[in-house]
């Protein structure tokens, strides 16, 4: 199973969101707390390159962005394997230049 860590704040309807989706898939998360500590904020600056959004999601220590991101990847079915849930499936790669020209990247 990946490592996901998902920076959070109070009162924040998208990481709520994000919370459940993880937890509809029965994948453990820990969540961190943005003005908890000094220390914390930092490390979110730098880690999401100076983000203003929140949530802001990583997996496996790759930055994959916030709650819309991770539906574009649920969506193009590339979430459980990025969660370790099953195996990746084969794209071919016709299917990953279109993605790119189309500017899905994930």
């Amino acid at each position: 199973m990946a490592k996901v860590e998902l920076y959070t704040n109070k009162g924040c309807g998208a990481c709520v969101n994000a919370k459940r989706l993880l937890d509809s898939k029965g994948v453990p998360y820990e969540e961190i707390r943005l003005g908890s500590s000094r220390r914390t904020d930092v490390e979110f600056q730098v880690r999401t390159n100076g983000s203003k959004t929140i949530p802001q999601i990583f997996i496996d220590d790759e930055w994959i962005g916030g709650f819309e991101e991770l539906l574009k990847y649920d969506k193009a079915n590339e979430l459980d394997w990025r969660l370790g849930l099953c195996e990746r499936p084969h794209v071919s790669l016709l299917a990953r230049l279109m993605r790119i020209l189309t500017g899905k990247i994930y």
